[in-house]
Formats: structure tokens, sequence, C-alpha cells
């Protein structure tokens, strides 16, 4: 493949890496406002969705043009394959965190239920779980890819966790059911967020070894590689994430 072609890649993981910065804010944001009352923050991630949407868009369409310019066997097709897949996944992880400020909009329009405990650490778990999935993407780190997939289950249970404490309070009092069901459903988006950085994890490691581990990462030997394509070799194989992550806070 000639060289412009790999430096239109590595600038489609620039991009790429510039949307995954944006929807780790736009979670980050979202909970602020829920745990600090912050009506203008929610409002601020609400609008700012617009840009994560302007990004997707991008590199669909960028990557569709590479496919049919050049049109890309093995490594670079799974690159390219595995990035529409992705920013797939991201734009879905916007959306989530509209979803958690908008209930934060309602809720902080009523007294708090009850202090924010298990949300912000679930919060927390997802926004890390993105992270890592994105740095197992650029550095091509199948083993940091598995972990995240691991780490899923942790998630689910904090949103357990949050469900029956949340079903105390509204069987106690039938006052708290509007408030409680918005921190139910804050909970949902959250699982939903892990669920999508475990897609890219997932999908890291199709890139990397040619396997489809989707739902099969915990049995013996995983999947049988793919026929004919041998390991990724796209931009940035043994290079370092290039947008720095953002320093995370406690929500």
């Amino acid at each position: 493949m000639p060289r412009h072609f790999h430096e239109e890649l590595e600038a489609l993981q620039q991009t790429l890496l510039a949307m995954g910065g944006l929807v780790e804010d736009q979670i980050r944001g979202a909970m602020r406002a829920l745990v600090e009352r912050d009506d203008r923050l929610a409002q601020a991630v609400i609008d700012r969705d617009r840009e994560v949407n302007s990004l997707d868009v991008e590199v669909d369409e960028k990557s569709v043009e590479l496919l049919a310019l050049y049109q890309p066997a093995a490594g670079d097709l799974r690159f390219l394959t595995t990035a529409m897949k992705i920013v797939t996944d991201l734009e879905r992880i916007g959306d989530q965190a509209v979803n958690i400020a908008q209930r934060a909009l309602e809720l902080n329009q009523e007294p708090q239920l009850k202090p924010y405990i298990d949300l912000p650490r679930m919060a927390e778990k997802a926004q890390r779980m993105v992270k890592q999935s994105l740095d197992a993407f650029v550095t091509r780190d199948t083993a940091l890819a598995r972990r995240v997939c691991a780490e899923d289950s942790e998630v689910d249970s904090l949103k357990e966790q949050v469900f029956r404490e949340l079903l105390t309070y509204m069987m106690a009092d039938p006052k708290t059911i509007p408030r409680a069901i918005r921190l139910v459903l804050i909970s949902r988006f959250l699982e939903r967020v892990a669920d999508h950085a475990t897609n890219i994890a997932e999908m890291v490691v199709y890139m990397v070894e040619s396997k489809f581990v989707r739902h099969a990462l915990h049995s013996e030997g995983g999947s049988a590689p793919l026929p004919n394509l041998p390991p990724a070799d796209g931009p940035g194989k043994a290079g370092a994430r290039t947008v720095p992550p953002h320093p995370r806070g406690a929500a």
C-alpha cells in the first residue's frame, strides 16, 4: 500500500481517539451534573452531543472512502472495519451520556433521594473501561482488551446492587418511586456504557488476532482464526495512544 494510505489511516485513528476522549468527557460531565445538581452542566452535555455525532459521520465517511479507493486487505482491512464498528459504539456511549444528563435535569428539580455512592463508582469503572479499550486499540494489546471484557461483570453487579437498594426506598414510600426509577435508569445507562466498551475490546481482539471472541471470551481456546488473514499490520501497532487521557475526578 502507498505511504499516503497509511498516513490517512493514522489520521483516521487520531480522529477516532479524539471522539473517544470527547465521550469520556461527556460521561464525566453528565455524572458531575447529577452529583453536583448542576443544570447548566447537564445542558452543556446535551448540547455537546452534536460534536460526537459529527465525528461519528466523519469517521464513517472517511472509512468508506479509504475502502473504496484502496481496497485494502488483511490487517488494513480489519483496521478499517474495526474503526467503523468502534465509532458506532462511541456514538452510542455519547447517547448514554445525554440520557444521564436528561435524567439529572429531572432529578435536580426535586429533593435528592439518597447520597450517590454506587452510581459514581459505576461511572468510574465504565469510563475506565472505555479508556482502556481505546488504549488497547492503539497499542494492539489484546491482553488489556480481554481485561476490559472481564470487568463488565463488575459493572453488572453494581447495577443490581443499585436496583436492590432503590427497591427498598420504593417499597417503603411510594412517593419516592419517580425519583428512584430515574436513578435505576441511570444505572442502566452506565451498564450500557460498559457494554459498548466491551464491544470495542472484543473488536480489538478480532483486529489483532483475527478471532471473533464475542460471547466466547471465557470459553476455552476462544474462536478459531479466520482463514488467510495474517495479524494486523495497520498504523500504530506498537505506538502509544497519542490523545492524552483525561484526568478522572470523582463524580
